[in-house]
């Protein structure tokens, strides 16, 4: 079948030079079914998320679009609450774009345009397209926190989380080599004094000098510190 040939070459062509920051394969040996991974891009209320979509490809693929659907929910005026996207590439004509010369990966690579710059004159959800247009701040808060529920378990989170961990760390390391130089003042302040009331001991010889060693450890615990929250971008 046409469909299975091309699905083959398109699937190769993913494996070996996807799109940034998109990855697909097959679900198990169903050439027809797929899924995909999106990483949400840096400058946007997605960055550090992992959206996973589903792909349904037709019998007469590629002369009929896909089918995809977001998995993960995401807070966006182009994708409802079912996943559907709004998308022209992904609709037939004469409403919609496709046409056989497109792939997967075209596909994919204009998802995460859309996801960077949603289209609010034409959306599914019209409250958080207003809300995009009028209310800008309160939209990206709301989209980073869906992020941050729902699209969070994949590496680019958890590599933010162990940076913000990273940052925690050097600032322990700062407040301790701030304690021990004040440490060390007061213990070279304490062996002065101690210097100037001996000069002024008669000498005996059955006197001891008293040598006081000071024991100091003001080490924080690091097994206790929790990874700090992601950070909005």
């Amino acid at each position: 079948m046409q469909r299975n040939s091309r699905m083959k070459r398109e699937l190769k062509l993913l494996a070996e030079d996807p799109p940034h920051g998109v990855s697909c394969w097959a679900v198990g040996d169903e050439l027809h079914h797929l899924e995909a991974k999106i990483i949400g891009a840096n400058g946007t209320p997605y960055h550090g998320g992992v959206f996973k979509i589903d792909i349904q490809i037709p019998e007469r693929y590629p002369f009929e679009p896909p089918k995809m659907r977001f998995v993960t929910p995401i807070y966006h005026p182009n994708i409802d609450n079912s996943g559907r996207i709004c998308l022209d590439i992904i609709k037939m004509p004469p409403k919609g774009m496709w046409k056989p010369a497109l792939n997967i990966g075209s596909i994919l690579s204009s998802i995460l345009l859309l996801m960077d710059k949603p289209n609010p004159d034409d959306p599914l959800m019209a409250d958080i397209a207003n809300e995009f247009r009028y209310n800008y701040s309160a939209f990206f808060d709301k989209a980073k926190q869906w992020t941050l529920t729902h699209a969070t378990d994949g590496a680019p989170a958890n590599q933010t989380q162990n940076e913000e961990l990273a940052e925690k760390h050097d600032e322990n390391d700062v407040n301790i080599s701030g304690k021990e130089k004040a440490l060390d003042s007061d213990t070279n302040s304490s062996s002065e004094s101690e210097s100037d009331e001996e000069n002024n001991i008669p000498q005996t010889t059955n006197m001891l000098k008293g040598v006081k060693r000071i024991c100091y450890d003001d080490k924080p615990s690091t097994s206790g510190l929790r990874p700090s929250k992601i950070r909005k971008v």
